[in-house]
């Protein structure tokens, strides 16, 4: 006598966890976390190196700026290199160069520029609208 067994093979899957919190995922199959603030939150830890990096640049880049907004208020003027080396401004860091047709290059930081003009001197401007 010969018996048949029809034997259904249950596929087991593995269980998912979220990459954040390690808690039971229920819902998609390639859903990887279990809500927004897990997500976030492994997203942060996981670029950290590089955020900082990037905020210590924003950090000085904005200091210069501040800087120059301080001693130029009216758009335009000179100051020595003293001056702005005890406020802290930073002369390796800026977001641009524009140079102009006669050849002079301005650096500024955002919308803040500066430009050596004599012996230790710098011609402090606020960027125009046809500056690019």
């Amino acid at each position: 006598m010969l018996i048949l067994v029809n034997l259904v093979l249950v596929k087991k899957e593995k269980e998912r966890t979220c990459l954040e919190c390690h808690e039971k995922l229920h819902g998609r199959r390639d859903q990887k976390f279990c809500s927004d603030y897990c997500r976030n939150t492994y997203n942060n830890k996981l670029n950290e190196d590089a955020n900082a990096s990037v905020r210590r640049v924003n950090s000085i880049l904005r200091k210069n700026r501040r800087i120059i907004a301080k001693l130029n208020p009216s758009g335009k003027c000179t100051v020595h290199t003293i001056d702005l080396a005890e406020l802290g401004f930073n002369f390796h860091y800026f977001t641009n160069i524009y140079t102009t047709k006669k050849g002079l290059k301005y650096f500024f930081c955002y919308d803040m520029g500066y430009r050596a003009v004599e012996d230790q001197e710098y011609l402090l401007v606020h960027k125009q609208d046809y500056v690019k």
